[in-house]
């Protein structure tokens, strides 16, 4: 009985080596005409990645990740060509965890690029429309980078114009 124990073993091990299961790469044949192992792997967007805020973030400062050059580039994009105003928004400070300039709000039904006008301060911002449920009225949640931006009060519950990109 312990032989079979161990010749089963041994023979799993086996189909796990070589051309098994756990391959890291495929092998070429398995590829698109013309692919390569390394086409064929998702590559890393362009973009800057955004950079969570440390475990121990407590102020302001510590949960805004975003650099300067970020900022600057989120103010300074001009108004996109065929910019469309999608309505007015309460907006509440988002989840200060998750880096970059975004909104979440009902306005949108599929991800898309845009901006928000925070009219009382005239400034505005570059960002992720992100679509949550809701109805069109609703209030939406905006990123800690992106009221900072707009120099919205982060304790208040400003109302902000949201456009999409064109």
């Amino acid at each position: 009985m312990r032989a079979a124990g161990i010749i089963f073993l041994a023979f799993g091990l086996s189909a796990c080596g070589g051309s098994g299961f756990f391959q890291p790469n495929p092998p070429e044949s398995s590829l698109p005409s013309g692919a390569t192992t390394d086409q064929s792997r998702p590559q890393a967007r362009p973009e800057t990645i955004a950079v969570k805020p440390p475990a121990n973030a407590r102020s302001v400062e510590d949960f805004d990740t975003t650099t300067a050059a970020e900022r600057k580039e989120a103010a300074a994009a001009p108004k996109p060509a065929g910019e469309q105003q999608l309505g007015e928004t309460i907006a509440s400070l988002g989840d200060v965890s998750k880096p970059g300039f975004w909104l979440e709000t009902p306005l949108v039904t599929s991800p898309a690029k845009g901006r928000v006008f925070f009219p009382a301060s005239g400034k505005s911002a570059q960002v992720d429309l992100i679509p949550i449920d809701g109805p069109a009225t609703a209030g939406s949640r905006l990123s800690l980078a992106a009221m900072r931006l707009i120099e919205a009060p982060l304790t208040d519950l400003p109302t902000i114009q949201v456009f999409s990109g064109g």
